[in-house]
């Protein structure tokens, strides 16, 4: 287990004692103000305290503010005039100490030696006992599994949360198989309790697709597990295999993709093969399963692809029967648009490397608010900003 740098404790300790002075000070703020207003219905004046005596008081006015200004003397109407007031005010300063504590925990995850959890992760992959003598195409279904239930209409779902952990997502059927995935990670998530699963899934796909001859794939932490299975994601917000175009238009339209962007995601069916026991279907896409490559797009277009005879559900076979294609990926040499970008990416590997590295950046990242990011949505002088909040008033 990675242990935690001086220079860590040190960063921790600070935005610790940052919280707990912005807290404070926020309290002692209120507290004094509110004293004040008492002075100005009749009631004697506090005089400026010490420090120490401004700590106890805030804290004493954190628990008791509302009650002790109520029953001050002065108009009834001024303190039902100020009780949103001193809510409002009340929320900000919580919001503030809330967003120290997760910046706090955050930090933890960038102390985090990230090269020898990739090294950890790379070092699972390989097991001839397991379908193609790779466990590299489930972790990348893992990730994209996680990450493709996000919903840019009512902002839930994504990989932020790992819900799949939790019924009942992790019993979907298009979840299927997939503990094998989550199980393998196991070992490395205890060696390292500090990173989310959120992270842990998502930079095994990464890993994964670099380590079977992929592009190299921008990741970042920063992502959060949820704690309880309240947040998973309705069921059917993944691709149905069964569909066409309209369907499959439909699911990633609802995550922000654009045509070229879905065509280059789904490019990844190079890899891996299909489950009778798991999703129904049965086979490998292309020769070459455990290898990144653009055979899914040549086999597409070149191959000849006629219906199976057999007792499973429809999906098409080649002329030598061992490889596959469902009725979804039919849809991308049926529809004019998809197939315009089916054909680019099987004449240009670079290309197609190109524009899925950066489909599957944004993929993983739907939904996520990284560290960076809220500090921007929270800058360093909220704490002037509440004064002037305050003193306006």
């Amino acid at each position: 287990h990675h242990s935690t740098p001086p220079l860590s404790l040190f960063r921790s300790t600070v935005l610790f004692l940052s919280f707990q002075e912005m807290a404070l000070r926020t309290a002692s703020l209120l507290a004094t103000r509110s004293l004040s207003r008492v002075g100005t219905h009749g009631a004697r004046v506090v005089p400026r305290v010490n420090n120490t005596a401004s700590r106890t008081a805030s804290r004493a006015f954190i628990l008791g503010s509302a009650r002790s200004y109520s029953s001050y003397s002065g108009s009834q109407t001024q303190s039902k005039n100020n009780l949103p007031y001193w809510m409002g005010a009340g929320a900000l300063g919580v919001g503030l100490a809330v967003y120290q504590l997760n910046d706090l925990k955050k930090a933890q995850a960038y102390d985090t030696n990230w090269d020898e959890v990739r090294k950890e992760i790379a070092a699972v992959l390989d097991n001839e006992n397991y379908d193609d003598g790779s466990y590299g195409p489930v972790l990348v279904r893992l990730a994209w599994h996680a990450s493709g239930t996000y919903s840019t209409f009512s902002h839930d779902g994504g990989s932020n949360g790992a819900t799949m952990r939790f019924c009942p997502e992790s019993k979907h059927g298009a979840n299927a198989g997939l503990a094998v995935a989550r199980d393998l990670l196991e070992p490395i998530k205890r060696r390292h309790p500090e990173i989310s699963y959120a992270d842990l899934w998502t930079l095994a796909g990464c890993v994964a697709i670099e380590e079977m001859g992929g592009p190299k794939i921008h990741w970042r932490p920063g992502r959060t597990d949820a704690q309880t299975g309240d947040a998973c994601p309705p069921d059917g917000r993944l691709p149905d295999a069964s569909q066409g175009q309209d369907h499959v238009r439909a699911i990633f339209y609802r995550m922000g993709f654009s045509d070229r962007e879905i065509v280059a995601l789904v490019g990844a069916h190079a890899l891996g093969r299909c489950h009778k026991d798991r999703s129904g279907y049965d086979g490998p896409w292309t020769r070459a399963p455990t290898t990144f490559s653009t055979e899914f797009f040549r086999e597409l277009l070149e191959n000849k692809w006629t219906l199976r005879k057999w007792d499973g559900p429809e999906q098409y076979t080649d002329p030598t029967g061992e490889l596959m294609m469902l009725p979804a990926d039919m849809a991308f040499v049926r529809d004019p648009n998809f197939k315009k970008f089916v054909e680019m990416y099987a004449a240009d590997e670079d290309l197609w490397f190109a524009d899925f590295a950066q489909a599957w950046t944004k993929l993983i990242e739907l939904g996520v608010e990284f560290p960076e990011e809220q500090k921007k949505k929270c800058p360093l002088n909220l704490w002037a900003q509440l004064q002037h909040l305050l003193g306006k008033k």
